[in-house]
């Protein structure tokens, strides 16, 4: 994320570190190799939106565990 030309910005700066330790996760899970230089553009489409996909379900994942544990209470 630290080269980065996309106009997203994170609504929590401090979670940059924690997204991008998840995207080493979860890219090491699928077996899928992250650049060590930053540079994506060598990687394929389909690789970098599985990346992104398995973030989004896993953060999905972590508010629904959050809010079943607000209402359970």
């Amino acid at each position: 994320m630290a080269n980065s030309r996309s106009s997203n910005s994170l609504v929590v700066p401090q979670a940059s570190a924690a997204l991008d330790q998840m995207k080493f996760e979860i890219a090491q899970e699928l077996g899928i190799q992250i650049p060590q230089d930053g540079y994506y553009g060598h990687m394929t489409t389909r690789d970098t939106g599985t990346i992104g996909g398995y973030i989004t379900r896993r953060l999905v994942q972590m508010a629904e565990e959050q809010l079943a544990g607000r209402f359970n209470r």
